[in-house]
């Protein structure tokens, strides 16, 4: 299987998040913003925004003198010490921060060893999973998630998948051509959401962005009841503004 190496939005602001992580953890007594611009070569209003959501998620803290220094989060993650418990801890924080800001449920998902796996998600009373009526491994050619992560892959890996999982039709919507379900995913935007309009389950519309680090396949989605399809594509933006701290929490 090759991947299509198209960077995307949240690809790019983790790279540089991690550069500012880097520079912050190496300067132990502080290091300013201007500091930060020299060495990382970032436009002064794409730091501001960075650094902002450094400072909410944690991983830095900001000094009396207005200096950076590391924040909880990141001495946690960073501290051999029940490492990995840090690590589901904070992807759970900020999933669940995920969810209650955009009102939907939120999922992580990754294609591993040719299959489609949910690894993480964030539900609620009011923020309901959707009901796997159809295995998730099956349905990619139906669902935001599998949509999301056939994209990432090249053409040859597309039709491996497809040729392993036979595109049964979930409702009147569900494409079941496989040359007109190629093409949808050729003319797929890497850095716009992928849809799912009652595709996989009737009543249910669902989002998807990549969260691709490397070589890792994974995709950060979204379901809303049908009754909410009219705030899908503003939740949609939400969750894709959202993934840089998703894919942070998973590159650190």
């Amino acid at each position: 299987m090759a991947l299509k190496h198209e960077p995307t939005t949240p690809q790019h602001s983790v790279q540089s998040a991690l550069r500012v992580l880097e520079i912050v953890a190496r300067r132990g007594a502080g290091v300013t913003d201007t500091e930060l611009a020299r060495q990382t070569g970032l436009p002064a209003p794409r730091l501001t925004v960075l650094l902002r959501m450094l400072r909410r998620e944690g991983y830095v803290e900001q000094i009396t003198d207005g200096a950076y220094v590391t924040g909880e989060s990141l001495n946690r993650l960073g501290s051999a010490h029940r490492r990995d418990q840090a690590l589901r801890q904070k992807l759970k924080e900020t999933l669940d921060g995920l969810r209650d800001s955009i009102g939907a449920a939120v999922y992580v998902s990754r294609y591993e060893d040719g299959e489609i796996k949910i690894t993480d998600f964030a539900d609620g009373p009011g923020t309901p999973k959707v009901n796997e009526w159809v295995d998730f491994r099956s349905s990619a050619h139906a669902s935001a998630i599998g949509k999301s992560l056939l994209t990432q892959l090249d053409v040859n890996g597309r039709r491996d998948h497809l040729s392993r999982h036979k595109m049964a039709r979930l409702t009147s919507r569900t494409i079941t051509n496989e040359r007109v379900l190629l093409n949808h995913l050729a003319a797929q935007p890497a850095t716009v959401p992928v849809l799912d309009l009652q595709e996989y389950a009737v009543g249910t519309v669902c989002a998807a962005v990549p969260i691709t680090a490397g070589s890792a396949v994974g995709c950060l989605a979204l379901s809303l009841p049908v009754e909410h399809a009219h705030r899908l594509r503003e939740a949609a933006d939400t969750l894709n503004r959202g993934a840089a701290p998703v894919l942070l929490s998973l590159a650190i």
